[in-house]
């Protein structure tokens, strides 16, 4: 059978490749066409366009770049008609994907969504057309299936990949990642400024802002894999700070505390186990429209998934030198860490064991049959 799969930035890029090595399993004629990044790609997949040619974050940042999204939007749907898939698989990416949904499934197309857009955290009305447009959908967070249950749409908890790609990870000897990356003896703070441009260039003035009363740490920075390293040359201005690129998940292994950007990286990070404190600063437009219409009380998954306040958000305004050194003090107290270690072994308990990936791919071929 033929599949088409769309995903949006480097975590969609992950969990969508995770899915398509599922598929090919158990779906030996399998044809996979995608949107995606390079582990797409090296998972098997037709790589048609990359996220990092779609990286636009914020309102502000969509609405310059309107006319570039409606060009991949218009291209996109003449790709899928000529691919004539079995099935069209959607991986969060609400902006992108929800406009795909609402042609695709009017043109006869079975439509599939893994890792449910955040309808849940603003904007609660688009459920009513994803149950228009969507013939199932796969969540991976345990509040999320209540939260579509209140509108009376089925979907179906599958776990969280995530576990899956710690899981099957290679890892690697602590003192082999420090020599080949050039680090020294120093407790690592891993800093995680994003993926995209405008949220990186943002996210690291501050986060580096503290480098210097931290002298017993050294600080690396976790570079995206959209990324070149001339990009954040520019930001190593002192030897205490390293950088380390397409290599996350070996870092936070190795790292002693971490400052996050809001995202799936806040999650990644828990279930390593490492303190962190979450940051987001955008725009003023964005946060000014965002605070608007966000009917969440938390930003992070760590505390949405909890329910409490786990780690500490700082967010915008409360995003500054002063407060991240306080925090940042708070995380690296034992007695502190020892207590959020704890709760970071709930968390992972409410996302389930492994096998989300396997799970979905066995559903979508299933019902394609």
């Amino acid at each position: 059978m033929k599949y088409y799969i769309i995903a949006g930035e480097a975590s969609g890029d992950l969990h969508g490749s995770n899915l398509i090595k599922e598929i090919y399993k158990q779906d030996k004629t399998a044809q996979i066409r995608c949107w995606g990044g390079d582990l797409m790609q090296q998972a098997g997949a037709d790589l048609v366009s990359h996220y990092k040619d779609r990286a636009y974050m914020g309102f502000s940042e969509i609405i310059k770049n309107l006319f570039s999204i409606l060009g991949f939007i218009k291209f996109c749907k003449k790709d899928i008609a000529s691919f004539k898939p079995d099935a069209l698989v959607f991986i969060d990416n609400s902006g992108f994907n929800l406009r795909i949904a609402k042609w695709a499934k009017p043109a006869g197309f079975k439509t599939f969504y893994y890792i449910s857009p955040q309808v849940w955290a603003s904007r609660a009305g688009r459920v009513q057309s994803i149950k228009e447009t969507i013939d199932h959908m796969y969540v991976v967070l345990p509040f999320v299936k209540p939260f579509y249950a209140k509108y009376n749409y089925e979907v179906t908890y599958v776990g969280h990949p995530l576990i899956d790609a710690l899981a099957n990870r290679t890892k690697k000897d602590s003192v082999a990642f420090r020599n080949e990356n050039q680090l020294n003896g120093k407790p690592i703070i891993a800093l995680l400024p994003g993926s995209r441009k405008q949220e990186i260039t943002k996210m690291l003035e501050v986060m580096l802002s503290v480098v210097a009363e931290f002298t017993d740490y050294q600080f690396v920075i976790a570079g995206a894999p959209s990324q070149e390293f001339a990009f954040y040359e520019s930001f190593i201005t002192t030897e205490n700070i390293k950088f380390v690129s397409n290599k996350t998940y070996d870092l936070l292994q190795n790292a002693t505390a971490a400052i996050v950007t809001s995202g799936t990286a806040t999650l990644e990070t828990a279930l390593f186990k490492v303190p962190e404190v979450v940051c987001y600063k955008g725009s003023w437009l964005s946060y000014q429209i965002a605070k608007r219409i966000i009917t969440l009380k938390y930003i992070s998954l760590v505390n949405l998934i909890m329910d409490e306040e786990v780690v500490t958000e700082l967010i915008q305004n409360d995003l500054n030198s002063k407060r991240l050194s306080q925090e940042l003090h708070k995380i690296l107290n034992p007695n502190f860490r020892s207590t959020l270690i704890k709760k970071y072994e709930v968390l992972e308990d409410k996302l389930g064991g492994i096998g989300a990936s396997e799970k979905t791919a066995k559903l979508i071929i299933a019902s394609l049959k």
